[in-house]
């Protein structure tokens, strides 16, 4: 156990300790204690040394995730038989409704003359909103629930005679709404899996990982910043959408090659004050 703790001091302890500040805010901001966060803590702990530190031909046991783990066996055995935390319902809204705009914005069979987001009958046509949902919904969620969900949340318009109109260029939930924090789950910890891959490979193999930061801006400044970003970004990211789009079997069924794979491009903007200490 002491050869454990020491391999949390240095630079790994300031970075881990900067990390569980951030989730520490975002805990507290929502009224949820510590001892709940050190629940899902061990059970992410445990999790995976079970599915990842295995030995090849033997089978994971409890006692070898609790070596792991510093965690009891039995505390082991009692988190691995409760209930996972992951909300599968949200995760799933949530890639329904990101399809379903990703190809409305993309699909020339749901464009007008001009190559834009056509307007769509909610259904009855070839080209309606209820065909857009059952070509990129990616589930078994009615057509009248997604677009719900996309005007929940002002992704979509209806229009008075009943025709649905796309006003935004992607799917972004209300602020800490289920699918919100489904997103905060989900990016953050692709980021920090990002960055780990990169510590442990070579540089050829590494992940794109870059940022540009300041830390003497005038506030005045910021919101040009902000537009710049915003403007920018959005557009970075609706090109290689198209790109990527080109090469997933979910939007182009004639791409052929083996296995499955998962490949994500992110990008954030951050800003606050810089503090004493921080100087």
């Amino acid at each position: 156990m002491t050869e454990a703790k020491n391999r949390a001091g240095g630079p790994l302890a300031g970075a881990l300790y900067r990390i569980l500040k951030a989730v520490a805010r975002v805990a507290l901001r929502r009224g949820v204690p510590c001892d709940a966060v050190t629940e899902l803590a061990k059970r992410a702990f445990i999790d995976v040394a079970y599915r990842e530190f295995e030995i090849r031909g033997r089978k994971q046991t409890a006692s070898r995730i609790a070596v792991l783990t510093g965690i009891h066996r039995k505390e082991v055995a009692r988190v691995m038989a409760a209930r996972r935390p992951d909300d599968e319902v949200a995760a799933h809204r949530i890639t329904c409704a990101a399809g379903v705009v990703a190809g409305w914005r993309r699909d020339a069979r749901f464009a007008d003359t001009k190559g834009k987001p056509a307007t769509l009958a909610f259904e009855g046509e070839a080209a309606s909103f209820s065909e857009l949902v059952r070509r990129y919904g990616r589930g078994d969620i009615p057509a009248r629930a997604v677009l719900d969900e996309l005007l929940r949340v002002g992704s979509v318009a209806r229009l008075r005679d009943g025709r649905v109109r796309l006003v935004a260029t992607a799917y972004v939930p209300e602020s800490a709404s289920p699918e919100a924090l489904e997103i905060l789950g989900s990016d953050v910890s692709d980021l920090i899996a990002t960055i780990d891959h990169n510590l442990v490979a070579s540089t050829r193999r590494g992940f794109f990982q870059r940022k540009t930061a300041y830390d003497n801006l005038p506030a005045e400044a910021l919101a040009d910043i902000r537009a710049l970003v915003e403007r920018e970004g959005q557009r970075a990211l609706e090109s290689l959408d198209v790109a990527m789009a080109k090469r997933d079997r979910d939007f182009n069924p004639e791409v052929k090659g083996k296995g499955r794979k998962r490949a994500m491009v992110g990008i954030y903007y951050f800003e606050d004050d810089v503090s004493e200490d921080d100087s």
